[in-house]
């Protein structure tokens, strides 16, 4: 037999009667028991990259720049350090080749130096060239140096024999303490600082 009920009747269950709207409401209360959630809007995209900055991020063209900063920084000090080092080798090439082309010619201007010392260059036109020719070499800083009374100085004198005490020599000092240069049997040269060749002399220590 069919069951015909009103709409709004209560079905009864055993003697129990169950309630349809009171049913659906139980089930949409424990569907919702959880946390809502609501839907992302349509349309929505991810934080932009002026949001992060200002959330406290540092921007990704601000980071870029520095970078790029640095990169340049770096490529400027290897560039000057470069150009130091160029700079600095050409003066040594220039330094060297002017030193070679003087000492090549030391041999010239000893032969001149002896002339001059056995009086063959008092005067002439052979005297005249070789005055030129020592102040052309002087434009280069070349000087001559080794004199007798000199302190002995390794550094710019060879020592090749030792001899003794002379103190009737007048060109000797008569308060040298020292050991000193009595007679110079090949003068030194140098340019600026630098010795070309040390002034070979004999020397002596003083009574």
């Amino acid at each position: 037999m069919t069951d015909a009920r009103m709409p709004g009747e209560d079905e009864v269950f055993d003697g129990e009667v169950v309630d349809d709207e009171s049913s659906d409401a139980i089930n949409t209360e424990s569907a919702n028991d959880g946390e809502e959630v609501a839907p992302a809007p349509a349309g929505a995209t991810a934080p932009a990259a002026e949001d992060v900055a200002a959330e406290g991020g540092e921007h990704p063209d601000t980071v870029l720049a520095a970078q790029r900063l640095d990169d340049l920084q770096r490529l400027n000090a290897e560039y000057v350090n470069y150009k130091r080092r160029v700079d600095r080798d050409r003066a040594l090439v220039q330094e060297r080749a002017v030193r070679d082309v003087l000492e090549t010619v030391l041999p010239v201007l000893d032969d001149i130096q002896a002339a001059r010392d056995h009086g063959d260059l008092t005067d002439g036109p052979f005297a005249a060239i070789a005055d030129k020719l020592e102040a052309s070499f002087g434009k280069f800083g070349l000087t001559r140096f080794g004199e007798v009374g000199e302190p002995f100085d390794p550094m710019h004198h060879e020592a090749l024999m030792h001899a003794a005490w002379d103190s009737s020599n007048p060109e000797l000092p008569a308060d040298a303490s020292t050991t000193t240069v009595v007679q110079v049997l090949q003068r030194g040269y140098r340019t600026g600082d630098q010795v070309l060749r040390p002034a070979r002399v004999a020397v002596a220590d003083p009574e």
